[in-house]
Protein backbone atom coordinates (compact mmCIF):
# COMPACT_ATOMS: atom_id res chain seq x y z
CA UNK A 1 0.00 0.00 0.00
CA UNK A 2 1.41 3.52 -1.31
CA UNK A 3 1.94 5.58 2.12
CA UNK A 4 -0.66 8.41 1.27
CA UNK A 5 -3.01 6.04 -0.44
CA UNK A 6 -7.01 7.05 -0.16
CA UNK A 7 -5.62 10.57 1.18
CA UNK A 8 -6.81 14.24 -0.64
CA UNK A 9 -3.87 16.63 -0.83
CA UNK A 10 -3.30 19.97 -1.27
CA UNK A 11 -0.31 22.05 -2.37
CA UNK A 12 -0.10 25.69 -3.12
CA UNK A 13 2.53 27.06 -5.20
CA UNK A 14 2.62 23.36 -6.76
CA UNK A 15 3.68 24.76 -10.36
CA UNK A 16 6.81 24.75 -9.68
CA UNK A 17 9.85 23.56 -7.73
CA UNK A 18 9.56 21.89 -4.17
CA UNK A 19 6.00 22.34 -4.79
CA UNK A 20 5.62 20.88 -8.32
CA UNK A 21 7.96 18.18 -6.79
CA UNK A 22 5.53 17.59 -3.52
CA UNK A 23 3.02 17.10 -5.75
CA UNK A 24 4.07 14.84 -8.07
CA UNK A 25 5.39 12.72 -5.24
CA UNK A 26 1.94 12.66 -3.07
CA UNK A 27 0.25 11.54 -6.11
CA UNK A 28 3.24 8.71 -6.52
CA UNK A 29 2.32 8.41 -2.73
CA UNK A 30 -1.19 7.60 -3.55
CA UNK A 31 -2.86 10.60 -2.94
CA UNK A 32 -5.41 12.73 -5.14
CA UNK A 33 -3.71 16.11 -5.75
CA UNK A 34 -5.39 19.61 -5.90
CA UNK A 35 -2.29 22.16 -6.30
CA UNK A 36 -2.52 25.96 -6.83
CA UNK A 37 -0.21 28.47 -9.03
CA UNK A 38 -0.35 31.42 -10.51
CA UNK A 39 0.46 30.36 -14.08
CA UNK A 40 -1.64 27.96 -16.17
CA UNK A 41 0.78 26.98 -19.11
CA UNK A 42 3.18 25.60 -15.57
CA UNK A 43 -0.12 24.00 -14.21
CA UNK A 44 -0.95 22.33 -16.64
CA UNK A 45 2.48 20.95 -17.16
CA UNK A 46 2.79 19.85 -13.56
CA UNK A 47 -0.87 18.13 -14.02
CA UNK A 48 0.46 15.93 -16.84
CA UNK A 49 3.45 14.93 -14.54
CA UNK A 50 1.20 14.00 -11.79
CA UNK A 51 -1.16 12.20 -14.14
CA UNK A 52 1.94 10.08 -14.97
CA UNK A 53 1.83 8.97 -11.76
CA UNK A 54 -1.31 7.35 -11.77
CA UNK A 55 -3.10 9.92 -9.92
CA UNK A 56 -5.70 11.91 -10.19
CA UNK A 57 -5.31 15.77 -10.18
CA UNK A 58 -6.65 19.56 -10.08
CA UNK A 59 -4.80 22.42 -10.75
CA UNK A 60 -6.66 25.57 -9.23
CA UNK A 61 -5.26 28.84 -10.45
CA UNK A 62 -4.90 30.78 -7.01
CA UNK A 63 -3.64 34.05 -5.41
CA UNK A 64 -2.18 33.62 -1.99
CA UNK A 65 -2.38 37.47 -1.47
CA UNK A 66 -6.42 37.08 -1.70
CA UNK A 67 -8.19 35.73 0.73
CA UNK A 68 -11.56 34.83 -1.53
CA UNK A 69 -8.93 32.78 -3.81
CA UNK A 70 -7.40 30.98 -0.50
CA UNK A 71 -10.96 30.31 0.98
CA UNK A 72 -12.26 28.96 -2.90
CA UNK A 73 -8.69 26.58 -3.29
CA UNK A 74 -10.39 24.71 -0.17
CA UNK A 75 -13.43 24.86 -1.07
CA UNK A 76 -13.00 23.43 -4.29
CA UNK A 77 -10.81 20.94 -3.19
CA UNK A 78 -13.65 19.53 -0.89
CA UNK A 79 -16.20 19.80 -3.65
CA UNK A 80 -14.10 17.87 -5.93
CA UNK A 81 -13.06 15.04 -3.85
CA UNK A 82 -14.86 15.55 -0.53
CA UNK A 83 -12.56 15.53 1.97
CA UNK A 84 -9.01 17.31 3.06
CA UNK A 85 -6.42 14.96 4.49
CA UNK A 86 -2.85 16.96 3.96
CA UNK A 87 -1.60 20.00 3.14
CA UNK A 88 1.04 20.94 1.78
CA UNK A 89 1.56 25.37 2.16
CA UNK A 90 4.45 26.35 0.27
CA UNK A 91 4.05 29.71 -2.15
CA UNK A 92 6.24 32.03 -1.09
CA UNK A 93 7.96 34.95 -2.58
CA UNK A 94 11.48 36.44 -1.96
CA UNK A 95 12.90 39.49 -1.27
CA UNK A 96 16.07 41.27 -3.28
CA UNK A 97 19.30 41.26 -1.07
CA UNK A 98 19.74 44.81 0.72
CA UNK A 99 20.77 45.40 4.23
CA UNK A 100 17.57 46.54 6.17
CA UNK A 101 17.89 50.10 6.18
CA UNK A 102 17.46 49.79 1.94
CA UNK A 103 14.86 47.66 2.16
CA UNK A 104 11.99 48.85 0.15
CA UNK A 105 8.83 48.74 2.56
CA UNK A 106 6.67 48.42 -0.67
CA UNK A 107 8.55 45.32 -1.08
CA UNK A 108 8.25 44.49 2.51
CA UNK A 109 4.75 44.41 2.66
CA UNK A 110 4.41 42.14 -0.47
CA UNK A 111 6.57 39.81 0.69
CA UNK A 112 4.37 39.46 4.23
CA UNK A 113 1.05 39.50 2.44
CA UNK A 114 2.47 36.19 0.82
CA UNK A 115 4.57 34.83 3.06
CA UNK A 116 3.03 35.52 6.22
CA UNK A 117 -0.64 36.39 5.93
CA UNK A 118 -0.89 34.05 3.02
CA UNK A 119 0.12 30.75 4.68
CA UNK A 120 -2.09 32.10 7.84
CA UNK A 121 -5.18 32.44 5.45
CA UNK A 122 -4.36 28.61 4.00
CA UNK A 123 -3.92 27.31 7.54
CA UNK A 124 -6.83 28.76 8.31
CA UNK A 125 -9.52 26.94 5.75
CA UNK A 126 -7.28 24.26 5.52
CA UNK A 127 -7.97 23.55 9.91
CA UNK A 128 -11.52 24.49 9.35
CA UNK A 129 -12.21 21.89 7.00
CA UNK A 130 -9.92 19.46 9.19
CA UNK A 131 -11.79 19.90 12.29
CA UNK A 132 -14.91 18.73 10.69
CA UNK A 133 -13.45 15.51 10.07
CA UNK A 134 -11.61 15.17 13.18
CA UNK A 135 -8.02 14.94 11.72
CA UNK A 136 -5.48 16.08 8.83
CA UNK A 137 -1.78 17.30 8.60
CA UNK A 138 -0.25 20.21 7.82
CA UNK A 139 3.25 20.84 6.51
CA UNK A 140 4.27 25.09 6.19
CA UNK A 141 7.58 25.31 3.77
CA UNK A 142 9.76 27.48 6.19
CA UNK A 143 13.71 27.27 5.46
CA UNK A 144 16.75 26.83 7.28
CA UNK A 145 16.73 30.62 7.82
CA UNK A 146 13.17 30.28 9.89
CA UNK A 147 15.66 28.90 12.30
CA UNK A 148 19.05 31.30 11.97
CA UNK A 149 19.80 34.85 10.95
CA UNK A 150 21.56 35.51 7.74
CA UNK A 151 22.44 39.22 6.06
CA UNK A 152 20.99 41.00 3.75
CA UNK A 153 17.67 39.33 3.42
CA UNK A 154 15.71 40.43 6.64
CA UNK A 155 12.10 40.79 5.08
CA UNK A 156 12.57 37.29 4.08
CA UNK A 157 13.64 36.30 7.33
CA UNK A 158 11.49 37.88 9.10
CA UNK A 159 8.42 35.98 7.36
CA UNK A 160 10.56 32.53 7.84
CA UNK A 161 10.50 32.99 11.34
CA UNK A 162 7.03 34.21 11.55
CA UNK A 163 5.98 30.99 9.72
CA UNK A 164 7.43 28.63 12.52
CA UNK A 165 5.91 30.40 15.10
CA UNK A 166 2.73 30.26 13.37
CA UNK A 167 3.54 26.02 13.42
CA UNK A 168 4.61 25.59 16.89
CA UNK A 169 1.76 27.93 18.21
CA UNK A 170 -1.30 25.97 15.97
CA UNK A 171 0.27 22.77 16.55
CA UNK A 172 -0.25 23.32 20.14
CA UNK A 173 -4.23 24.90 19.41
CA UNK A 174 -5.37 21.58 17.81
CA UNK A 175 -3.04 18.54 19.23
CA UNK A 176 -5.94 16.94 20.84
CA UNK A 177 -8.33 17.26 17.88
CA UNK A 178 -6.47 14.77 15.46
CA UNK A 179 -4.65 18.01 13.92
CA UNK A 180 -0.90 17.65 13.25
CA UNK A 181 1.37 20.84 11.77
CA UNK A 182 4.91 21.15 11.29
CA UNK A 183 7.22 22.50 8.92
CA UNK A 184 9.86 21.63 6.67
CA UNK A 185 12.96 24.07 6.51
CA UNK A 186 14.84 23.44 3.05
CA UNK A 187 19.14 24.88 2.92
CA UNK A 188 20.19 25.88 -0.68
CA UNK A 189 17.99 23.60 -2.92
CA UNK A 190 18.22 23.55 -7.00
CA UNK A 191 14.85 25.90 -7.90
CA UNK A 192 14.66 28.65 -9.77
CA UNK A 193 14.02 30.78 -6.88
CA UNK A 194 17.65 29.67 -5.82
CA UNK A 195 18.88 30.74 -9.48
CA UNK A 196 18.15 34.21 -8.60
CA UNK A 197 19.54 34.25 -4.46
CA UNK A 198 22.34 32.89 -6.38
CA UNK A 199 22.40 35.89 -8.82
CA UNK A 200 22.19 38.41 -6.20
CA UNK A 201 24.87 37.16 -4.23
CA UNK A 202 27.19 37.30 -7.18
CA UNK A 203 27.90 33.19 -7.24
CA UNK A 204 25.92 30.48 -8.88
CA UNK A 205 22.88 27.97 -8.06
CA UNK A 206 25.57 25.44 -7.96
CA UNK A 207 28.12 26.78 -6.06
CA UNK A 208 25.34 27.95 -3.21
CA UNK A 209 25.68 23.99 -2.12
CA UNK A 210 29.16 24.21 -0.87
CA UNK A 211 28.01 26.24 1.90
CA UNK A 212 26.58 22.81 3.29
CA UNK A 213 28.65 20.32 5.13
CA UNK A 214 27.60 17.79 2.15
CA UNK A 215 29.24 20.36 -0.33
CA UNK A 216 26.48 20.09 -2.59
CA UNK A 217 23.08 21.31 -3.86
CA UNK A 218 19.76 19.36 -2.97
CA UNK A 219 17.13 18.38 -5.30
CA UNK A 220 13.42 19.64 -5.22
CA UNK A 221 12.54 15.92 -4.56
CA UNK A 222 14.53 15.34 -1.59
CA UNK A 223 12.04 17.86 0.21
CA UNK A 224 8.84 16.56 -1.33
CA UNK A 225 9.73 13.05 0.32
CA UNK A 226 10.14 13.99 3.74
CA UNK A 227 6.96 16.40 2.81
CA UNK A 228 5.19 13.20 1.78
CA UNK A 229 6.70 11.20 5.09
CA UNK A 230 5.10 14.57 7.56
CA UNK A 231 1.79 14.11 5.66
CA UNK A 232 1.93 10.63 6.48
CA UNK A 233 0.56 8.31 9.36
CA UNK A 234 4.47 7.07 9.73
CA UNK A 235 4.57 10.47 11.27
CA UNK A 236 1.30 10.10 13.42
CA UNK A 237 3.59 11.43 16.62
CA UNK A 238 5.17 14.18 15.41
CA UNK A 239 3.93 17.65 15.20
CA UNK A 240 4.77 21.39 15.90
CA UNK A 241 8.19 20.54 14.58
CA UNK A 242 10.79 22.02 12.40
CA UNK A 243 12.74 19.48 9.89
CA UNK A 244 15.74 20.39 8.70
CA UNK A 245 16.63 19.19 5.11
CA UNK A 246 19.89 21.24 4.69
CA UNK A 247 22.60 19.11 3.62
CA UNK A 248 23.96 19.65 7.53
CA UNK A 249 23.56 23.34 7.25
CA UNK A 250 22.05 24.05 10.70
CA UNK A 251 24.00 21.65 12.73
CA UNK A 252 27.30 23.46 12.18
Amino acid sequence: MKILEGKVALVTGGTSGIGRATAIAMGAAGAKVVFSGRRDAEGEETAALIRETGAECLFVRSDMSREADIQALVEQTIATYGKLDCAFNNAGIDSSRHPLHEQPIEEFDKLMSINLRGLFLCMKYEIQQMLSQGSGAIVNNSSVVGLIGFPGLSPYIASKHAVMGLTRSAALDYAKQGIRINAVNPGPIATPRMDSIAEQAGSTTEDMGSITPMERIGQPAEIAQVVVFLCSDAASYITGQPLAVDGGFTAT
